[in-house]
């Protein structure tokens, strides 16, 4: 069968993708070989915020007192929660099924592989194989679970996050190896439903490295005031499966002081490794690098004519909203249309735990290393009326914007709903605003969104509510 245009693999970058060059005319297939959505829908994005809310929801009803209403005997019902994640995930890989049929698009259940001549071989759950060719092919594969080799992912005492979302009871104690989004949103989740959780982070900053410092040390704060050990600047030398715990042991990489910790289970969340082994590469002659990830130019061409790569297979951020850009900018350059390539460093990063973390740009340090004389202002919620009045109050939105032109070069918040707010500052980023355009930008009140022109203000001295 030949189509103008191939997708290897129906998630976050796959399907959009499959979809954006059906809007465009072409003929489309995409090949999946377990379930439409790929890892975000089923395994990733989605079931793990619905995971989250139910944590949330249960730590309101603890705190219900706080907001004059009386609740008794409420706990956290585990199998319930796992069962409404798995439904939710369910129905949205429903969704995509809808949205296949609404498109023409031609959905293949199989196993691809690429072969010379532009074509695909897909192999079925029974063995089966059969070849479609297309003018184009995108792979969009994805990502799974990186194992450190020194600790084996077994699949009952140390696990990836995939398992971590459908355990059959919940662990008395955790530790999770790895303090990235992942492992925080995580430790955020069990610890918040009782588990005794312990995170364990190889770099110095702790929490979320990669996130600017203050937003760091303000997580670290929350989550040892809710119970969570947090070791950073501290590596793994050893797990130990052979007895009925876990035994887990550490060494702190300020003093070389070693501790052994007991848990029931290990979550490993030391990052992702690409799907790029077995799918062909090799035989077409598709450089990758280092890692394993593909070699591709700003419009996902992998130097083979025809063949492209998207999202967590590159190099590239390992975002589901970056994969979606990706493959819609990759099929619109296919189809002839003058497109513009993606600018990484107004990309928005999200972590899901409560309370919320989103970034974009550079942090203050990195502003600094680059050269750029700083004005940062930075706005506490515990001066926001909204945020007040929703008992909401940890937290903090900072800008960071260069003093001589004005040009807003990063923001990092900390706070309830920030992943929802950060996109403002994404478009205004884009749009190349100035501080105090943002500030004139009359915000509406009480709202928490108003801590963004607050933080802005202050930056410039002009703040009114600190």
């Amino acid at each position: 069968m030949n189509f103008d245009l191939i997708v290897l693999g129906s998630g976050p970058g796959g399907y959009p993708a499959a979809i954006r060059a059906s809007q465009l005319g072409m003929k489309v297939a995409i090949i999946e070989k377990e379930k439409l959505g790929g890892i975000c829908l089923n395994w990733g994005c989605i079931p793990t915020k619905a995971l989250l809310k139910s944590a949330q929801v249960y730590s309101y009803i603890t705190h219900a007192e706080d907001y004059g209403i009386t609740v008794s005997n409420a706990k956290p019902d585990f199998d319930k929660m796992i069962n409404r994640s798995r439904g939710v995930a369910d129905g949205m890989s429903k969704g995509i099924q809808f949205l296949m049929k609404k498109n023409k698009i031609t959905v293949i259940e199989g196993t691809g592989k690429l072969a010379r001549g532009k074509k695909v071989v897909v192999t079925d759950a029974d063995g089966g194989r059969k070849e479609y060719a297309a003018d184009n092919i995108i792979v969009a594969t994805g990502a799974r679970s990186r194992a450190l080799p020194s600790i084996p992912i077994d699949g009952e005492k140390v696990i990836g996050y995939r398992k971590a979302m459908t355990l059959g009871k919940k662990p008395k104690r955790m530790v999770v190896i790895g303090a990235g989004a992942i492992g925080v949103e995580f430790a955020y989740f069990y610890n918040a439903i009782g588990t005794e959780v312990t995170v364990v982070e190889f770099l110095e900053q702790g929490l979320l490295p990669r996130e600017d410092k203050d937003v760091s040390k303000e997580l670290g704060k929350v989550f040892k005031k809710n119970g969570v050990n947090v070791l950073g600047n501290t590596a793994v030398q050893e797990v130990d499966t052979s007895g009925k715990s876990v035994k887990v042991k550490v060494k702190s990489r300020k003093d070389d002081k070693e501790e052994i910790i007991e848990c029931d289970v290990v979550l490993s969340a030391t990052g992702i490794q690409p799907n790029t082994e077995d799918i062909g590469l090799e035989a077409l002659g598709i450089k990758t690098e280092k890692g394993g990830t593909i070699e591709v130019d700003e419009f996902y061409n992998t130097g083979v004519p025809g063949i492209y790569a998207i999202g967590d297979v590159l190099a590239t951020p390992a975002l589901a909203h970056v994969a979606s850009a990706e493959g819609i900018t990759c099929v619109e350059k296919i189809s002839g249309m003058d497109v513009h390539p993606i600018n990484y460093g107004i990309i928005p990063s999200c972590t899901y735990c409560s309370p919320e973390v989103a970034s974009v740009g550079l942090t203050e340090a990195q502003a600094k290393e680059a050269g750029h004389e700083l004005k940062v202002g930075k706005f506490p919620f515990s001066a926001s009326g909204k945020a007040s009045a929703s008992g909401a109050k940890e937290g903090f939105v900072k800008v960071v914007y260069d003093a001589k032109y004005g040009e807003l070069l990063g923001a990092h918040m900390i706070g309830s709903n920030v992943t929802e707010m950060i996109a403002e500052i994404v478009a205004a980023m884009n749009l190349e605003t100035t501080g105090h355009e943002i500030i004139k930008a009359v915000h509406p009140h009480p709202t928490m969104s108003e801590a963004v022109m607050e933080a802005s203000a202050a930056a410039y001295g002009e703040v009114i509510h600190l």
